[in-house]
């Protein structure tokens, strides 16, 4: 997929095979193997990678992943996304993305503590604050972060803060980091929402994802007034037509641990929610989710693509040619975590922390920056708000790589 689509902006940019292969290839792929000591007194050894895209415009960015599906070529096009991102923002880094190979959910906290460990050790020859700077994706955490950051620290014997983000605030981590994915979802979801001349007010969305990313989505859209109709997790969807009451359905959630059995909710097959008829569709949990298969079936009027790769190029042929569905492509709806993240390495440079409002009112300043740079690009072009966002981004790394030049 996300070569398909890199393959068919460069073809839109007219670049040149040069360049063309050089924003393609990712600079390192790096493969280690990560054996712990399990809590019954076993060895099991996991397989870890990392791939740093690109470092023409400032170290490699991006999150670290824990989830048994991890291969190298997931993580290579999750770096490529990451880069585009990055570029879109006009953040001074390139894309890099991690994982291991592991179910999370069945390791206790000691397992997963020597696994971060571990990795990072495996990892301190190619990380560093001005190389590649990693952060919490899909099970993965703050405490996480903690652990490697104690680690690298530990080996340069001084507190490196800037060597990962999403830490926690007793770390140095940054206000807003949390909730920073899902708040821009929502707010981005909203612009849209003001662009097509709907109030938000009363609006209605379903949310296929209830993590860190889906659950801020839901909370934020919330607080704007929007009625949430429709949630899925990984146990289950959750219908309600006449909007579901957030405030119990979190302490439904933090009592029982998932959406599933919520008393004020039907229960609802996952794939059918997805088809539901609402304002706002946002997908924020694997890729893949809108298919051929169910892109024509789609009733939404806003598809706000909170995760990453959520739909297939044959589903975006279809919805282009549906010509009805208001797009916010990946790299720019769910820019806000590595927005915020940038925001956390910048203070901890600066040793000085900024306030969450001055977080959140920064990030959705840079949000709507880059929301009204894509679509007046896709206005201009008349092309889609993905080849918008790609093509604004793979001139960007373009034009600094031959700035640059080739070293011999």
């Amino acid at each position: 997929m996300a070569v398909e689509q890199f393959d068919q902006v460069a073809d839109f940019l007219n670049l040149t095979d040069s360049l063309r292969e050089r924003c393609k290839w990712p600079k390192r792929f790096i493969t280690v193997t990560v054996p712990i000591l399990r809590d019954d007194g076993s060895t099991q050894v996991f397989f870890g990678h990392r791939v740093q895209h690109h470092l023409t415009r400032g170290p490699t960015k991006g999150g670290l992943r824990y989830h048994p599906s991890v291969d190298i070529g997931e993580i290579t096009a999750l770096a490529m996304w990451m880069t585009w991102k990055c570029a879109l923002m006009d953040l001074p880094f390139g894309g890099g993305k991690g994982g291991i190979a592991c179910d999370p959910r069945s390791m206790s906290a000691g397992e997963l503590e020597r696994l971060t460990r571990r990795f990072t050790m495996e990892m301190i020859p190619f990380i560093g604050p001005e190389i590649d700077v990693m952060a919490p994706d899909m099970g993965t955490n703050e405490q996480t972060m903690a652990w490697m950051a104690d680690t690298y620290s530990t080996h340069a014997g001084h507190l490196v803060s800037t060597i990962v983000t999403g830490k926690p605030l007793n770390l140095q981590g940054s206000c807003g980091r949390t909730r920073a994915t899902g708040h821009g979802v929502a707010f981005l979801a909203s612009n849209a929402l003001h662009k097509l001349g709907t109030s938000v007010q009363g609006a209605s969305a379903i949310v296929q994802g209830f993590g860190n990313v889906g659950s801020h989505t839901v909370f934020t859209l919330a607080s704007y007034g929007v009625k949430i109709s429709g949630i899925a997790d990984v146990n289950g969807a959750i219908w309600n037509a006449n909007g579901l009451d957030v405030t119990k359905l979190r302490k439904h959630v933090a009592k029982t641990g998932s959406i599933v059995g919520f008393k004020e909710a039907e229960p609802i097959d996952p794939a059918l929610l997805l088809q539901q008829p609402c304002d706002i569709l946002a997908p924020c949990a694997l890729d893949s989710v809108i298919t051929g298969e169910n892109a024509a079936q789609l009733r939404c009027r806003i598809l706000a693509e909170g995760a990453n790769g959520p739909t297939t190029p044959e589903a975006d042929r279809i919805l282009n040619a549906r010509g009805d569905v208001f797009i916010i492509p990946d790299v720019l709806c769910n820019a806000g975590g590595v927005t915020v993240s940038y925001f956390e390495w910048v203070q901890n440079f600066q040793h000085y922390r900024w306030t969450e409002r001055e977080v959140i009112t920064r990030l959705e300043t840079m949000l709507q920056a880059a929301f009204t740079k894509v679509t007046g690009y896709a206005k201009r072009h008349g092309i889609s708000h993905r080849t918008a966002a790609q093509a604004i981004a793979i001139k960007t790394v373009a034009d600094a790589k031959s700035a640059r030049g080739l070293f011999p």
